[in-house]
């Protein structure tokens, strides 16, 4: 059974900092395509971020050069890095992964979707 666990969320003021974790277990590939989601109140969940299998990065363009995601295959965790947060960015944050050789791109982009975590809130105040 695959299962993904992100950790790392919570309050932050604008312009702050905060590093989630993403930890995954039962899937077997230890390069296997993930990425990170959010969704906030009201709106629809959107990428924000995605590695694909052969290693290609894509960021959603009001995130570009504030957030890094990352991987450590030897701990199967993935990572985003969040700098100079917005209140905007309040959201529900989550974690996705594919199975090995699954991947779904929509307009070269690649969306990861085949396990979810469960989500961890990060709150930006003002």
């Amino acid at each position: 059974q695959v299962q993904l666990q992100e950790s790392g969320g919570g309050s932050v003021q604008a312009g702050g900092s905060l590093k989630l974790s993403c930890v995954v277990s039962g899937l077997i590939c230890s390069n296997c395509g993930m990425g990170w989601y959010r969704q906030a109140p009201g709106k629809e969940r959107e990428l924000v971020s995605s590695i694909a299998e052969n290693g290609r990065v894509y960021y959603g363009d009001s995130v570009k050069g504030r957030f890094t995601i990352s991987r450590d295959n030897d701990k199967a965790t993935l990572y985003l890095q969040m700098n100079s947060l917005k209140t905007e960015e309040t959201a529900v944050y989550y974690c996705a992964a594919d199975d090995p050789g699954s991947a779904f791109y929509k307009l070269d982009v690649y969306y990861p979707s085949d396990y979810w975590g469960q989500g961890t809130q990060v709150t930006v105040s003002s």
